[in-house]
């Protein structure tokens, strides 16, 4: 058996000797930049709303136009998803700075969604139609599925309000079918879905990540709202409880009113029963008196001789 000699000096990592994120940042003064408002709100929203259950806060990262670097053999080739979301990665880059970028032999970790928002002049590349040339860079399809191997690729149109997400099944994109127009992801512990609602102040179809059950996750506004809300209906629901209490106890007082005004009647009618009492007693004395009289007259009439029934 032939031994080889142990390397002393082994060749540093791609990590070690490749460009870093400070040497390849997102601000391409050749780029043009975002196309309209839709590509920053809508972004935004899924940004804000972006809260996996499954994953320690501080493990999640997402982002919206920033460029992606995949290529080690090509590190200046990059797409710039319109917004992309990963897990289990630091929210900092190296625990510790902002990303200016997000370079893949640096983090070592792929998007696990990717967002494209359907623009006329993208559409070809979104859906892998087109054909690159010979030492051009791969398109976007080629770049999330075969090289970066993105569980899921989602393409949104603005214009036909149509949402399609492919899944990564054995190498390949599948795309998927949706109910309500809504994806539960379970290992993100979250759907991805259509909402028809009002954000920063415009009324739309959005984009946004929901609960699994397809509950709204509200952004820091949305949360602000509702919690003006449940405070004004809390104060609206003890300004009734007060005035409930108020009527309870003016009706107490009026109950209490009630009895003390039929204890007084009651005592009115006893006191007339005992009045009545005495007079009947009254008249029974004089009754008896009147007989005894009677009596006593009749006796005497008789000691004069005199019959008291024929007077």
């Amino acid at each position: 058996m032939i031994r080889l000699p142990t390397q002393s000096n082994p060749p540093d990592s791609p990590r070690q000797t490749l460009p870093t994120m400070y040497d390849l940042p997102s601000d391409n003064p050749e780029d043009p930049g975002l196309p309209d408002e839709f590509h920053f709100f809508q972004p935004l929203l899924l940004l804000l709303t972006f809260q996996p259950t499954n994953w320690n806060w501080e493990q999640v990262f997402s982002a919206c136009d920033l460029n992606l670097y995949y290529d080690v053999n090509h590190t200046h080739w990059y797409k710039r998803p319109d917004w992309f979301g990963v897990v289990g990665i630091p929210r900092l880059y190296e625990q510790r700075d902002l990303r200016l970028s997000y370079v893949i032999w640096q983090e070592e970790i792929s998007p696990f969604v990717v967002v494209e928002l359907l623009s006329p002049g993208t559409e070809d590349e979104d859906f892998g139609r087109t054909i690159p040339q010979a030492g051009s860079p791969p398109t976007k399809w080629q770049v999330y599925e075969q090289i970066l191997r993105v569980p899921y690729y989602v393409i949104f149109s603005r214009y036909t309000l149509e949402l399609q997400i492919f899944h990564l099944v054995e190498g390949n994109y599948q795309r998927v079918n949706l109910t309500d127009n809504r994806l539960v992801i379970p290992e993100l512990g979250l759907s991805l879905g259509l909402w028809s609602g009002r954000f920063r102040e415009i009324n739309g179809r959005w984009l946004r990540w929901m609960t699994p059950s397809g509950e709204l996750i509200p952004t820091d506004n949305e949360q602000a709202v509702f919690a003006e809300q449940r405070a004004i209906a809390a104060e609206e629901r003890a300004q009734q409880e007060a005035e409930l209490a108020r009527l309870a106890e003016e009706r107490a007082q009026q109950e209490a009113e009630l009895a003390r005004l039929a204890e007084e009647r009651a005592q009115q009618e006893a006191e007339l029963a005992r009045l009545a009492e005495e007079r009947a007693q009254q008249e029974a004395e004089r009754a008896q008196l009147a007989e005894e009289r009677a009596q006593q007259l009749a006796q005497r009439l008789r000691e004069l001789g005199i019959d008291p029934d024929n007077v």
